[in-house]
């Protein structure tokens, strides 16, 4: 996803060099940057396999300093430094990921922005629970593939993606691991797709040339707690105790301009 990567990074690139970093906390599950003016980004922190005792190499002390180098991270091969670099974008964009429209309920903006009814096929990378009870009891077909949880096989996931799914929910660490390119590249034209999660980067221009519907992801509110859940190696449950779920969908964003 080097192409989106490229894409978030310039469009936060400005503001990055404008904005301090007040905080940086790598937890377990998450990683949280928060910024002078008082933004706070989550993102997933990925590990491959711990080879060492040492992850961040190169850098001085990023507290304090322009948020630009650890933007920067986000370019990286590595996923663990990814992660860095995409709690850095949404740090440097939480005041306008704040605005958007509250998602209600764990799975309304995903059921409306891809059309999900009895019947539709999703395919889901990454297992979210609430939302696939919701799909599940609107009668949908669900296929899930999660490496980390051991469910599925990726190889007939892919070919499934080709010729049988009608939507893609992704789960945006997808972004920090290689895999959410090769998804998109075996998903159908015509697949409806969100990406969905605190990690979630909601910066819509970054997602135009894979044509992303929906993007439904979590807003900080009390930076407090939320670094604290961080730093006690807390996830999704504890973090969206203490922030805002959020969505933009791009059916509903083009509807707004034409009017």
């Amino acid at each position: 996803m080097m192409d989106v990567m490229r894409r978030l990074h310039d469009a936060c690139a400005q503001r990055a060099a404008q904005a301090r970093v007040t905080d940086l906390t790598i937890g377990l599950g998450y990683t949280a940057v928060a910024i002078d003016d008082g933004g706070l980004g989550l993102a997933y922190t990925w590990f491959d396999e711990k080879a060492c005792c040492s992850f961040m190499r190169g850098w001085d002390d990023a507290e304090g300093a322009p948020a630009t180098e650890l933007l920067e991270r986000l370019l990286s091969a590595d996923g663990f430094e990814r992660s860095v670099g995409l709690a850095t974008v949404n740090a440097l964009n939480h005041a306008a990921a704040g605005r958007l429209p509250a998602d209600e309920g764990p799975a309304g903006a995903l059921v409306r922005g891809l059309r999900v009814a009895r019947g539709t096929k999703v395919a889901m990378v990454g297992f979210f629970a609430p939302v696939a009870k919701v799909l599940e009891e609107l009668g949908a077909e669900v296929a899930v593939v999660d490496a980390a949880l051991g469910i599925g096989d990726q190889r007939t996931f892919g070919e499934r993606l080709g010729d049988w799914a009608e939507a893609l929910i992704m789960t945006s660490t997808a972004l920090l691991n290689d895999t959410a390119e090769e998804l998109l590249g075996q998903a159908a034209p015509g697949v409806r797709i969100a990406l969905l999660g605190p990690s979630t980067p909601l910066i819509p221009e970054a997602f135009a040339h894979v044509h992303v519907d929906v993007l439904a992801g979590m807003v900080p509110v009390d930076a407090g707690r939320v670094l604290r859940a961080v730093r006690h190696g807390g996830g999704t449950p504890e973090l969206q105790r203490f922030s805002r779920k959020v969505y933009w969908d791009r059916g509903e964003a083009a509807s707004r301009r034409a009017s």
